[in-house]
């Protein structure tokens, strides 16, 4: 295992952090709880191979993975980096009794990396500045915790304004092969000595399954998982890829692809920066997502449903793109499948790009629920 400097907190990492969103659940509904015999084994492998880093939070695994980790702690205290999350911002009652919660499920006396939960601008400058980062500060100096940190959600600009107050130590944000939006905060955060953990190193999921077009971009690197694992760690502001792992298969799997310090040669890079600039042309190509079109209606989302279909006529991640496009059928919320279109092309009036989106909706509909 390969380890980096966790930014100004001076902490040494692995590589490779657990993430504890997604460990294997038994029961069902209400009463589901992790399933300690499957997932304190794949902790403590982990721990074994030199991960030294852990991630959980109050609400995760049906509000059970603190207490798992917890278990699996056992022993590996004063060798593992525990990081968890506090959602609360505007009760402090309830943001003390989180913490609280977390020491006594967790079983620890302090908290190594104490985030605020899901943070974007408005959060901070309405939530921390004035209340939350006060509730924080007294808590280090308590020792309840030894770093204030934040889980990230919001745009690129968003990241550099808080990276820029110097609030933050450690900032966990999304970043992968599909999503790299907030590379140029990432890069700031290097600059101002702030750690990166990634989350979602996989996409959540979506790169977890084959894709013709994924796999064959990098010689020698056959499955797609891998390969966007060692996309996040070869970028070097990445302090961290911070991944969920719900199997003892992928707990192998993410060992063997960030055993190595090197995770992706100069050439690989080149390689397959060019053909992720290809594809992104060639998404945008087919809709850049700019909303003009909308609203339909007949209550279809456009943008989404092309952008579920350039998961697979792009990227080749059709297996991911069918599922999320049937999910649409059980959610109102998310609009309806592109064949309730009655071709009125009002859509089509108010595309700055005169895509002919009657025709590519019926097309995306008739791909995405082919049987694969």
């Amino acid at each position: 295992m390969h380890y980096r400097t966790l930014g100004r907190t001076g902490l040494t990492v692995s590589q490779l952090g657990f993430g504890a969103m997604r460990l294997p659940m038994t029961g069902d509904g209400d009463a589901k709880r992790v399933d300690d015999d499957k997932a304190v084994p794949m902790i403590r492998r982990a721990f074994e191979q030199g991960v030294n880093y852990i991630d959980t939070a109050v609400g995760y695994c049906n509000s059970d993975s603190q207490r798992a980790v917890g278990v699996a702690l056992k022993g590996w205290r004063d060798k593992v980096i525990v990081s968890t999350k506090n959602h609360e911002y505007d009760d402090e009652k309830k943001w003390w009794q989180h913490l609280e919660d977390s020491l006594r499920l967790l079983d620890i006396e302090s908290i190594d990396i104490y985030n605020h939960h899901g943070v974007n601008w408005k959060c901070f400058t309405e939530g921390i500045e004035p209340r939350a980062g006060q509730w924080m500060a007294k808590a280090r100096d308590q020792g309840l915790i030894k770093h204030i940190c934040c889980s990230f959600h919001d745009d690129n600009a968003a990241l550099v304004k808080l990276i820029e107050t110097g609030y933050p130590e450690v900032v966990t944000v999304q970043y992968n092969l599909l999503d790299r939006q907030l590379a140029d905060g990432i890069a700031r955060a290097r600059e101002k000595n702030v750690g990166v953990v990634v989350m979602g190193p996989v996409g959540g999921g979506r790169l977890g399954a084959d894709s013709d077009v994924l796999r064959t971009m990098i010689p020698g690197i056959q499955r797609v998982p891998e390969l966007a694992l060692r996309f996040v760690l070869a970028n070097p502001n990445v302090t961290m890829a911070l991944s969920g792992m719900s199997t003892m298969q992928h707990v192998e799997e993410n060992l063997a692809a960030a055993a190595d310090e090197v995770t992706l040669s100069d050439d690989d890079k080149a390689a397959l920066a060019e053909h992720l600039e290809r594809l992104d042309a060639l998404a945008e190509l087919y809709c850049t997502g700019c909303k003009y079109c909308l609203p339909c209606p007949q209550n279809v989302d456009i943008p989404r449903i092309f952008s579920i279909y350039n998961a697979g006529r792009v990227w080749g991640l059709w297996d991911h793109a069918r599922r999320r496009y049937a999910a649409l059928a059980d959610d109102d919320k998310l609009g309806n499948q592109a064949d309730a279109c009655i071709a009125c092309g009002q859509c089509e009036d108010k595309c700055p790009q005169n895509i002919p989106i009657r025709k590519q909706l019926k097309e995306a509909h008739e791909a995405l629920t082919k049987a694969s």
